[in-house]
């Protein structure tokens, strides 16, 4: 993908376990925009593991402003992994996160990334892409629908973590328990 300039073409690749601690300071960013920050624990050891381990979980692809072979600065990232949806009986690509730093907004990142996260969905047999988006977060949420996404007003999305995760999990675990 390019702009007009070649001083701003627009490189979008797979990371590498060497981009690791990239990653990991533009999952901070996005938690600092997000308002989440204490909720945040990315490290690059964990990261690395989950993405590049012997089991890779996520996947993450990074988008490089500059001129070829030269000056490319990292201006943003998707982190996605596959699904399923049993009613397509097809599989779906989940974004986890998409974030585009501040200064390099407005020149096609976002839109790059996500054109990118579709064709590589289809290239894979899925039949659609899902992610969640902040309430408040109103300029992604305009950015979205002028794609085409639609919200899925109908749905509400739950999270189970920590102790409860914790109580879950162990109760399957209990003497005489059969599951």
């Amino acid at each position: 993908m390019q702009n007009s300039s070649p001083d701003h073409e627009i490189r979008i690749r797979p990371a590498r376990a060497a981009d690791v601690g990239l990653i990991v300071n533009l999952i901070q960013e996005l938690a600092e925009y997000e308002r989440l920050r204490s909720t945040c624990r990315a490290d690059a050891e964990t990261l690395e593991a989950h993405l590049f381990g012997a089991a890779p979980c996520a996947e993450v692809v990074l988008a490089e402003v500059g001129r070829v072979d030269v000056d490319r600065a990292p201006a943003g990232f998707a982190l996605f992994f596959p699904t399923f949806s049993t009613f397509e009986c097809a599989p779906s690509l989940y974004l986890e996160d998409l974030f585009v730093r501040p200064a390099f907004r407005r020149r096609g990142i976002g839109q790059g990334l996500l054109t990118h996260l579709a064709s590589l969905a289809r290239a894979r047999g899925c039949r659609r892409m899902e992610w969640a988006v902040l309430d408040w977060n109103r300029p992604a949420l305009d950015f979205y629908q002028d794609l085409g996404a639609k919200p899925m007003d109908e749905w509400t999305v739950y999270r189970l973590e920590g102790e409860a995760l914790q109580t879950l999990a162990e109760k399957g675990k209990a003497p005489g328990k059969n599951l």
